[in-house]
């Protein structure tokens, strides 16, 4: 498994100048440095080469996550909607082959977070957006990407709520680059079972989120099972992306949106956050790695 950290840990807004956090990731030990595809179509050439010129000398990949806005619903009734859908990411995925991302993750099924005054028909959304979801991971592959549908709590989305839900969607798509995505954050509201749903699963899962059920980054006085999830993780022959996705700070657009209300970092600067990204990935790779790392 390759282990990276979600740059929003440290920002409160999203789409900001990620390069700085190359370094830092690469400082703390994590494999990978995980960003918004929010503005990156808007990214200069000029940039996006220093960016993956950052990134490789560092030996950090990139990998992108995208919560995509209600104008850019792909499971929408709306043909002007789900056309600007398309338009979003047909500007996007050049970038991303420039930055070298091939992973994108998020609820890219429909849009994020659900508005619930408005009336939901999962039935007929969910057709909607098997079939544009079809089209949208032929573009994405013409770009070396694949797509992997993050299962979110009732909260935050309705389409896609359990692995059984997440899996049923990729098979029902049918292509090779649309992948499940899971958050232990949001199984941890909808599975009666972290193991049992991280097996159901199984050959379709493409990317993992992990972090405590606060949103903390995960560590040994969580409430989390983080070594039947590591054990479950290796049992089903995972060897792919572990990506933790903390969100600590109040303010900002992130903070908004995640709903983050008290400052959950205890105060923090800037190198205790750092300090405790490094010790939580020590925590994990113990967990994940069982005895190897013990």
């Amino acid at each position: 498994m390759r282990y990276g950290i979600y740059y929003a840990y440290w920002e409160k807004q999203w789409g900001v100048d990620y390069l700085p956090y190359i370094g830092r990731a690469a400082r703390l030990g994590f494999d990978i440095l995980e960003i918004s595809c929010a503005s990156l179509a808007e990214m200069p050439a000029a940039c996006q080469k220093t960016l993956r010129a950052a990134a490789d000398d560092a030996g950090i990949a990139l990998t992108g996550g995208y919560g995509p806005r209600a104008i850019e619903n792909i499971a929408s009734a709306d043909p002007a909607v789900v056309a600007n859908c398309f338009d979003f990411w047909s500007k996007t995925f050049p970038v991303l082959q420039a930055l070298g991302v091939t992973q994108v993750g998020g609820g890219l099924y429909s849009y994020w977070p659900v508005d619930y005054a408005k009336p939901v028909d999962k039935p007929a959304d969910l057709e909607r957006s098997v079939a544009g979801m079809r089209r949208l991971a032929a573009l994405a592959e013409d770009h070396g990407v694949t797509l992997c549908m993050e299962v979110l709590n009732r909260h935050e989305g309705y389409l896609l709520n359990t692995a059984a839900e997440g899996r049923a969607y990729v098979e029902a798509v049918g292509e090779p680059n649309v992948k499940v995505m899971l958050d232990t954050y949001h199984m941890n509201f909808e599975e009666d079972s972290f193991e049992e749903a991280i097996r159901t699963a199984g050959p379709s899962l493409g990317h993992v989120h992990v972090g405590e059920c606060n949103r903390r980054p995960p560590r040994a006085e969580g409430r989390m099972p983080w070594a039947a999830i590591g054990q479950t993780l290796r049992d089903i022959g995972y060897g792919g992306t572990v990506v933790m996705e903390p969100f600590v700070l109040t303010g900002g657009q992130v903070g908004r949106d995640i709903r983050v209300w008290r400052d959950l970092s205890d105060g923090a600067d800037a190198e205790k956050l750092d300090e405790e990204a490094r010790g939580s990935l020590a925590f994990l790779k113990t967990m994940f790695e069982g005895e190897r790392k013990r």
